[in-house]
C-alpha cells in the first residue's frame, strides 16, 4: 500500500526496535532523504566496530546515512535544516534530541516510545516493565518536546504480555505495533484530525537505562523477581551470577513448583529433566538455558552434566 500523502521524513534511530518503523515508512512511499543513527560501536568478544540495526536496514533500503557523534554540533543542524523535512521521526535513537532539531520539521518531530506514557519514561521501558512484573505495556506515538518523553500523546496501543515472554519477544511485538501506529499518526496529522493529549505528569514513572549492577542475580530475592529479571535481560545482556568462581549467564528459567528447601539462597537443590533448580530467598527457580564465561549458550541440562553439578553446590548470593 502506498502512502496517502508522500512526505519528507528524517528518520533517527539505532536499535532493533526502530527497524520496523524505518521499513514501514519506506514501503508506503514516504521520502526518506536521510537516516541518522549512532556511530559504529565496538561489540562482541573481539570488540570490533559493528553497524547498528538501523544502519543495516538503511543500507538494504539504499538510504543515505549520517552518523554524528553529537547532535548539537553546528554542522549537524545545518545538514538537517537543508533537508527541510515535513517530519522528524525518532525511535530508540540513544541521545536527547536538541531543540534546534525539534523545531526543524514543517509538521512536527514524532517519537515512537515503547510504553504507555506517562509510565516508564526513559531509556529502558521494556526491560523495566518486565522486571516489575507488569502484565501490560504498549506503544505511544507522541509529539517530542525538549524534556524526556513528556510530549503530547497522539496515539497509544496496549500490549498484554504473557508471563513468560522475554525482552526480545516483547520488543518484536512492540516494534511491529509501533510501525503501524506511526503510519496512522502521520496520516492523521496530515489530514488535520490527530489528537494531541497532554500527559498526566503525576502518573509518570521512570525507566532508567540498564546498568551493569542490574545484571547481577541476587539469589536472596524472590523466585518471581529473579525470573522477571532473567526475562528482562534475555537474550542480551543476560542475567549473570558466579558458580565456583566462574561467571554464568542465565537466559531462561521457570518458577519451580514445590516447597522451599532448607539450603541457603543460590544453592542447587535438584537436577531436573529441563535443567536444575536453585533455591532463592523465596521459592525455587528451574534454570533452563545458561552460558559459561567465554563459551556458547547451552541448555541447562547439558551444563549440569558438564559441570558435574549436584545438590548443595551454590551460586554466589550476589556479585
Amino acid at each position: 500500500m502506498r502512502a496517502a500523502t508522500k512526505t519528507r521524513v528524517i528518520f533517527m534511530g539505532t536499535s532493533a526496535f526502530a527497524v520496523n518503523s524505518l521499513q514501514a515508512l519506506a514501503q508506503v512511499g514516504h521520502d526518506i532523504p536521510l537516516v541518522v543513527t549512532q556511530p559504529d560501536r565496538p561489540r562482541g568478544r573481539g570488540q570490533q566496530p559493528a553497524f547498528s540495526p538501523v544502519k543495516e536496514q538503511a543500507l538494504k533500503l539504499g538510504l543515505n546515512l549520517f552518523q554524528p557523534e553529537r547532535l548539537r554540533d553546528s554542522g549537524v543542524i545545518t545538514k538537517l535544516t537543508a533537508i527541510a523535512p515535513d517530519f522528524v521521526v525518532v525511535a530508540s535513537y540513544g541521545q536527547m534530541i536538541p531543540e534546534e532539531i525539534l523545531i526543524l520539521p514543517n509538521y512536527c518531530c514524532l517519537n515512537i516510545h515503547a510504553s504507555l506514557l506517562p509510565r516508564y519514561r526513559g531509556a529502558a521501558p521494556i526491560q523495566r516493565a518486565i522486571m516489575n512484573g507488569e502484565s501490560m505495556t504498549g506503544i505511544t506515538i507522541m509529539h517530542m518536546d525538549k524534556t524526556l518523553d513528556t510530549g503530547d500523546i497522539i496515539l497509544q496501543q496496549p500490549l498484554f504480555m504473557e508471563n513468560d515472554w522475554n525482552y526480545s519477544e516483547v520488543e518484536d511485538r512492540l516494534a511491529m505495533m509501533g510501525a503501524a501506529l506511526l503510519l496512522d499518526a502521520i496520516q492523521q496529522i496530515m489530514r488535520g484530525v490527530a489528537s494531541r493529549i497532554p500527559q498526566e505528569n503525576h502518573l509518570a514513572t521512570y525507566a532508567r537505562r540498564i546498568l551493569r549492577e542490574d545484571e547481577y542475580i541476587d539469589w536472596r530475592g524472590s523466585a518471581v523477581d529473579i525470573f522477571n529479571q532473567i526475562r528482562a535481560l534475555s537474550p542480551s545482556p543476560g542475567a549473570c551470577s558466579r558458580l565456583e568462581h566462574e561467571g554464568v549467564k542465565v537466559f531462561k528459567a521457570a518458577i519451580a513448583k514445590g516447597l522451599d528447601s532448607d539450603l541457603p539462597p543460590g544453592s542447587i537443590t535438584a537436577l531436573t529433566p529441563g535443567g536444575f533448580t536453585v533455591q532463592t530467598g523465596s521459592g525455587q527457580l528451574e534454570l533452563q538455558s545458561v552460558q559459561r564465561s567465554g563459551k556458547k549458550r547451552m541448555d541447562a541440562k547439558s551444563f549440569a552434566a558438564g559441570q558435574r553439578l549436584v545438590p548443595g553446590k551454590r551460586f554466589d548470593e550476589h556479585m
